[in-house]
């Protein structure tokens, strides 16, 4: 069986689908590296909503696709910009989403993490409301049981006037927080409201205040995540970080070469990617577990292709991908998304993301990834 799919000239290219899915089994979690995958959340696809309506979420089926994630044996990075936060989930919606998924979690044994942000701003907002919005979220998060991740705040980025606001800031937050957090430092290229983060647009210098604020707090800070996509950059940072405190890549450019780490060390990881590559990132990393860092290259490296492809810019809009996938890997019975984001891609990246998925063998039932996309082909009007 073959199908037609149209490519980035307009032409259509015929492919032939793998007849099996690769073989992967769940298992436990990990001894050799703390893994995250951040989460995608299931829209309810009947409820009557516009894209500036509060988010409509199926909470079953989000909830489904976290015990999958724990099931292999993978923690789960919750509200954070993979769920759409701020992209089509509201501070209401995430807040819910964290009191479930911290109660799910409870209850099966899952790892789970999630994001602290100042998303309940609306407007401008001075440096004691941004505070005040972080301070409500972490209070959220710590008493749902699960770890915090201060996320980077559009408004914070908008408020401060240069290093020292992000230094006091985070500061107050640090001392505040009754466990150790993950310091979220989210690029530009995912969300471009956040550029100039920590202080100065550069890197070196945004670098250095990161730094500074770790070195200040290090029995406060559990890791930091760094989503800038430059592995050098990642590695000097790592390399530079106060003793115990831990790197959690967010680079779903050079995840492999980085999670498998060098003569000095290694990356943790806490990533989007890991959303749809979850059962073969899981077989991956039991693999390094064992030892054998050129084995996890070889189940990991051939993933790189998919996930270049999903974060191309505008990176910001992988999150259409991650759930096209989940649709197509039967996670959930409809592609449609919170704000109605399933639009942000066009049919020919879609259709590479299923050749590069499918090839990989990602897709638990292959008929039934190709009988969908088929389905979403013959909507534009591609007959096969």
């Amino acid at each position: 069986m073959t199908i037609r799919l149209p490519g980035a000239d307009g032409a259509l290219r015929t492919y032939e689908p793998r007849t099996e899915p690769l073989a992967v089994t769940a298992g436990t979690a990990f001894t050799s590296r703390t893994v995250f995958s951040a989460a995608h959340v299931v829209a309810d696809p009947y409820a009557d909503v516009s894209p500036d309506s509060p988010a409509a979420v199926d909470w079953d089926l989000t909830l489904s696709f976290r015990r999958h994630l724990w099931s292999h044996g993978l923690g789960v990075a919750e509200a954070m910009d993979t769920a759409q936060r701020g992209m089509g989930l509201d501070w209401a919606g995430a807040a819910e989403l964290i009191r479930r998924s911290a109660a799910e979690a409870k209850a099966v044994g899952g790892l789970i993490a999630c994001g602290v942000g100042t998303d309940q701003l609306t407007g401008p907002a001075s440096l004691a409301e941004v505070r005040a919005a972080y301070e409500e979220q972490l209070a959220l998060v710590e008493e749902s049981g699960a770890q915090a991740i201060l996320m980077a705040s559009r408004a914070l980025a908008a408020a401060a006037s240069g290093p020292e606001d992000y230094l006091e800031v985070y500061g107050h937050l640090l001392r505040q927080a009754s466990e150790p957090v993950i310091l979220h430092w989210l690029g530009p290229m995912f969300d471009p409201a956040l550029e100039g983060y920590w202080g100065s647009s550069d890197l070196d210098a945004a670098t250095d205040t990161f730094l500074e604020v770790i070195a200040a707090h290090p029995d406060k800070v559990d890791g930091i995540k760094v989503s800038l996509l430059d592995a050098r950059r990642e590695i000097d940072i790592r390399r530079r970080l106060p003793q115990g405190v831990r790197c959690y890549t967010g680079d779903d450019f050079n995840y492999p070469e980085l999670i498998a780490g060098d003569e000095q060390g290694f990356s943790h990881a806490l990533l989007g990617i890991f959303d749809p590559l979850g059962p073969l990132a899981a077989e991956a990393v039991r693999v390094l577990d064992t030892g054998d860092a050129p084995g996890f290259r070889e189940l990991l490296d051939p993933t790189v292709g998919l996930s270049r492809h999903l974060f191309q810019t505008p990176t910001r809009f992988y999150k259409t991908g991650v759930v096209f996938l989940a649709w197509l890997a039967d996670h959930q019975p409809h592609f449609t998304m919170v704000g109605g984001l399933q639009s942000a891609r066009s049919l020919p990246h879609l259709a590479k993301a299923y050749e590069l998925a499918d090839g990989l063998g990602l897709f638990p039932d292959p008929k039934l990834a190709e009988e969908r996309m088929k389905t979403l082909l013959s909507v534009y009007g591609v007959n096969q």
